[in-house]
């Protein structure tokens, strides 16, 4: 029996992923997943650079602004909302098109892998914040280049969050993440994922960035943190993301206002290279050129699909 086909597009931020995706949905009567793990939060549009309903220009879209920035949403969460809307998707006789940066959301449909989502264990989790401040996060690095040195190999070693990862499954569940993600890569995947991913030019790609920041600004991200600060009584987990921990950062006068714009550009940058790096490890990946005309780009991924 063949398997149902999904089109996924994929790339650094700012690379012409959404304005691609709509045209596309519109030619093969397709609806989009984001696999984005900002734009999954309510209330916070701009600095997420969410497509607004113009955009959307009446393609469905899944997984955006569902879930309260309070709220910890996991790998395993994404993949599990993400299926239903494919499901939801097939079911209308439409094409479900997977549109996003987060390589871990991207790979976790892909490539079949199930992330178990573990409850924190929060002693644990102390004891490792302990051990960083008082050892030093590379203490904490170099036992989780022991324990899975596979893992570790994608993972710096100012990645807190990702070192604390590699530690935590291994105590809860006594398997590596590398044994994990091979013991569910076993399990057959009941879809047939085609992958593009967009490139282009660095220098193009850091000027639309630094543009985008502009833009954001204008539009009002100042005010929208300033909001999400008055909404919720403790400061979301979600605004330590990028963008929005910079405006943070500037209302407690902790850095001028050119000096924030400055970070957040600066960061953007950093976060697209990273992306462009983790995407570019995927071998079945068809690469296409932002910058080429979008026609182009469209039939590349008709015939390729």
């Amino acid at each position: 029996m063949n398997k149902p086909k999904i089109i996924v597009i994929c790339g650094p931020t700012a690379s012409g992923k959404t304005a691609l995706s709509i045209q596309l949905a519109k030619k093969i009567n397709g609806e989009i997943v984001s696999a984005d793990s900002m734009q999954i939060y309510e209330d916070m549009d701009i600095g997420t650079a969410k497509p607004t309903v113009e955009e959307m220009d009446g393609v469905k879209h899944y997984l955006i602004g569902n879930v309260s920035p309070t709220l910890r949403y996991s790998v395993a969460n994404f993949k599990k909302d993400a299926i239903n809307a494919i499901e939801e998707i097939l079911k209308k006789g439409k094409t479900p098109i997977i549109v996003g940066g987060t390589g871990l959301y991207v790979d976790s449909l892909v490539n079949g892998i199930d992330y178990d989502d573990l409850e924190i264990d929060l002693d644990y989790r102390n004891q490792l914040e302990k051990i960083s401040e008082e050892q030093g996060l590379e203490v904490l690095y170099n036992k989780a280049v022991e324990i899975d040195p596979l893992a570790m190999e994608k993972i710096s070693n100012n990645d807190k969050k990702r070192i604390f990862r590699v530690l935590e499954i291994y105590n809860a569940t006594g398997k590596t993440k590398t044994e994990q993600e091979i013991e569910s890569r076993k399990k057959d995947n009941p879809y047939d994922y085609v992958v593009f991913a967009i490139n282009m030019d660095r220098e193009k790609l850091y000027e639309r960035i630094n543009k985008r920041v502009d833009i954001m600004l204008e539009k009002g991200l100042v005010d929208e943190v300033k909001r999400l600060i008055k909404k919720y009584d403790e400061l979301p987990t979600a605004i330590q993301g990028l963008g929005y921990k910079e405006v943070v950062q500037y209302l407690n006068n902790e850095i001028s206002y050119d000096e924030m714009v400055e970070k957040i550009k600066q960061e953007t940058r950093r976060y697209a290279k990273r992306q462009l790096t983790w995407f570019r490890r995927n071998k079945e990946i068809t690469w296409i050129n932002g910058l080429d005309d979008m026609q182009n780009n469209l039939n590349i991924i008709l015939k390729g699909s």
